[in-house]
């Protein structure tokens, strides 16, 4: 416990704009610490989903919330690319557009994840339209896109380093609700076995960017601060879901309900 002491007191006092100068390996701790703390593998709501204790409508609406942020995955991505003035950057850059949107209609892995909703008895042109997510869910995705759009490219690249975790999260997700609800299956889950390589390939160039040009303390806490941040995005997504299909179990006016339609 007291060896991680030193990384939550960088991470505190950088996030705060602190004259602290880190160097990269303890930069990337700082980074780490904040996962470790605010990733939302740790909310009750993935607890309750990994550990096969929701329902399948509460599982259809994750599903189909979720859809709406893996559709501006790309959107976001794009945003980012047309800001990196070098070419060797956008080369690298856009092959996450790629794996979102295929090379092709019928590829990539929006498709993959609406195979999943296809799935849970949801249409797709429901799916698509988003006429039935939660109103946190358009708030907390847009909000996102924003960021990337409007703050520095350094914060823009930072704030994709959830990818960090992202492997720990799949792994317990693909498990439990394999072992759990008998209405999804290998097929139905495959988005998350690419996700498996392609997070953590991200990952490491989006890590070595940050530590490469995070080189003085203001901009290490706008790096630090852009990951609290979609760590905030991603928690509030579940925060609503939460409050919408477990407890108390009220949807707001316009959002998709159990025995509710599925198409629009």
């Amino acid at each position: 416990m007291s060896a991680a002491l030193p990384f939550f007191a960088a991470a505190s006092s950088t996030e705060r704009g602190g004259t602290e100068l880190l160097d990269p390996d303890e930069l990337e701790a700082a980074l780490r610490d904040i996962g470790a703390r605010r990733y939302h593998n740790l909310h009750p709501f993935h607890r309750l989903l990994h550990g096969g204790r929701l329902n399948q409508d509460q599982v259809r609406a994750w599903a189909l919330n979720r859809y709406y942020y893996q559709a501006m995955i790309p959107v976001k991505d794009a945003s980012i690319v047309a800001r990196m003035e070098d070419a060797s950057l956008r080369r690298i850059w856009r092959q996450r557009i790629v794996d979102h949107d295929g090379e092709a209609e019928g590829d990539g892995g929006i498709e993959r994840w609406l195979k999943l909703t296809d799935s849970l008895g949801f249409t797709r042109a429901y799916v698509v339209a988003a006429t039935g997510i939660l109103p946190a869910t358009r708030f907390a995705v847009e909000a996102y896109v924003h960021f990337v759009r409007e703050r520095s490219l350094l914060e823009a690249i930072a704030s994709s380093l959830t990818e960090l975790f992202a492997p720990i999260i799949i792994s317990e997700r693909v498990a439990g609700m394999l072992a759990a609800y008998d209405f999804v299956s290998k097929d139905t889950l495959a988005y998350f076995d690419k996700r498996m390589t392609q997070a953590p390939r991200d990952a490491e160039f989006a890590l070595a960017y940050v530590k490469a040009h995070a080189v003085t303390p203001s901009l290490q806490a706008q790096a630090l601060g852009a990951l609290s941040f979609k760590c905030d995005v991603l928690w509030s997504q579940l925060d609503a879901l939460h409050h919408a299909y477990v407890d108390p179990g009220l949807p707001p006016p316009g959002a998709w309900t159990p025995g509710g339609e599925t198409t629009s």
